[in-house]
């Protein structure tokens, strides 16, 4: 069984019921041509408009084959072989959700692309802008040019859901048209799905499969409850495991699009954490693994001004049970940077209550960005210093040593030999980079011979590579 990314993007039983048509130990048939007549008919019409198709495209060139070969050769992967000209394409759905023209989809749908297309359900047709990425939750907002006289779905409260709720899935499944779909809630707060950074989807059997990848998830109140994302499937298609971004996820993601950031900025708790297995929750005198451990607290931090400790069992957040680190993450994201939120602890065998400021990360030190164009292998990448802010975004561990790779030009030397965003570059020709000032310096001196020490993941390597 495998994960397939989509390139796309309590009703019956509440109906039933009131027609009497569910009793307790006993069968019933309708009675009437109403009943008969039945329908989800009313909640599409009230939605369906606000459901959109994405095309996006971009036109790629083919890398030089000698910097593929240094790729397969220090880092042991093969670089893209993409021939000249070659246009690639994406379809998928997408949601409008203010008038304004705001498009909330998934990032995978628009990633690396550079041209947008948004048709809407009445055929009408506009180019969008892309305002915000954000490959964590893989969510992406859009914005219609020139569009107006335009059909939104409301947010709904994912947190109100329950297993066993209908729900209807509007997208654009293999490019066939709009489709709808119907099923329920099959389950909540799913993590280790390998989708996105914040795994914590609900799990629905209502059909998706390629090109529903951004549509809609709908309640029966006719709100979005959730952006179809992902399906569970042996050959791509649906066998009723699908996943859908919870909407007080997406909400989130919204709100910043709405004030003009072009990231999404998260609370920073300042530790490192990891998940809970039968042993250790043995060894910490809980019935189950549950929470999530404390393995190191960062010296300057929410986390440290609180009073956490290494070896501290996190049980909640705000009331809220968390089992692992990807559910701690996200009711931890959905607090947001202002003010304080209780996190229940355990710590040698009793439950405390511990009060955490919600900050963002702190930009210190400044990144000082370095972009490098002297003729190195490092030619084309944006070096910056290492911070709290530097390393959420990137999804780095904090570290003292180097400087770290914030972005690539597409067809540079540097994306070509292999370097990635993330990257630590420790030292170069056996010296140690203490900032980016060290890195404009040392690739001013020239030369043909590189010997590059990196940090990747925690997995520390030096190579040795040609200018």
């Amino acid at each position: 069984m495998r994960i397939t990314i989509l390139r796309l993007a309590s009703v019956v039983a509440g109906l039933f019921l009131a027609c009497g048509l569910v009793q307790a130990q006993t069968r019933a048939v309708p009675e009437s041509k109403a009943q008969v007549q039945l329908s989800f008919a009313p909640i599409v019409r009230e939605t369906s408009g606000a459901v959109v198709n994405v095309y996006a495209t971009r036109s790629e060139r083919r890398q030089n084959a000698g910097m593929e070969e240094f790729f397969r050769r220090f880092f042991g992967e093969g670089g893209p072989s993409v021939p000249p000209g070659r246009s690639q394409s994406s379809l998928g759905s997408g949601v409008i959700v203010d008038l304004a023209g705001l498009v909330i989809t998934n990032n995978h749908v628009i990633e690396n692309m550079n041209e947008v297309k948004v048709a809407l359900a009445d055929r009408r047709e506009f180019e969008a802008e892309i305002v915000l990425r954000d490959p964590r939750t893989d969510l992406a907002v859009l914005k219609l040019k020139n569009a107006s006289d335009l059909q939104v779905l409301q947010l709904g409260d994912s947190e109100a859901l329950q297993v066993g709720d209908l729900v209807l899935a509007i997208g654009n499944p293999f490019g066939v048209g709009q489709t709808v779909t119907q099923g329920i809630v099959s389950a909540l707060a799913r993590t280790q799905v390998g989708v996105s950074d914040y795994q914590f989807f609900i799990q629905t059997d209502a059909a998706i499969n390629p090109g529903n990848s951004g549509g809609a998830l709908i309640d029966m109140n006719g709100r979005l409850v959730g952006i179809n994302t992902a399906i569970f499937s042996r050959s791509g298609g649906n066998i009723g495991i699908g996943f859908a971004v919870p909407s007080s996820m997406a909400q989130v993601v919204l709100n910043s699009a709405r004030n003009g950031s072009p990231n999404v900025v998260r609370p920073w708790l300042g530790a490192r954490l990891q998940s809970v297995d039968g042993e250790i929750a043995a060894s910490l005198g809980l019935p189950r693994p549950t929470g999530v451990l404390v393995t190191s607290v960062y010296d300057k931090g929410p986390a440290i001004e609180a009073g956490l400790k290494r070896g501290d069992a996190i049980l909640a957040v705000d009331g809220q049970p968390v089992d692992n680190p990807d559910a701690f993450g996200y009711r931890f994201t959905l607090k947001g940077t202002h003010g304080q939120t209780p996190l229940t602890v355990l710590r040698s065998g009793k439950q405390i209550p511990i009060q955490v400021k919600l900050m963002p990360p702190p930009e210190t030190p400044a990144r000082n960005p370095v972009r490098v164009s002297t003729r190195s292998p490092l030619s084309g990448a944006t070096l910056v210093n290492m911070s709290p802010a530097v390393a959420e975004e990137l999804q780095v561990d904090i570290s003292d040593d180097g400087v770290v790779v914030a972005d690539l030009d597409e067809n540079s030397v540097a994306a070509s030999v292999g370097f990635r965003k993330g990257d630590q570059i420790v030292a170069v020709n056996g010296e140690r980079l203490a900032s980016t000032k060290d890195v404009e310096r040392l690739v001013q001196r020239g030369g043909g011979y590189w010997e590059m020490t990196i940090n990747r993941g925690g997995r520390v390597f030096t190579t040795v590579l040609g200018r």
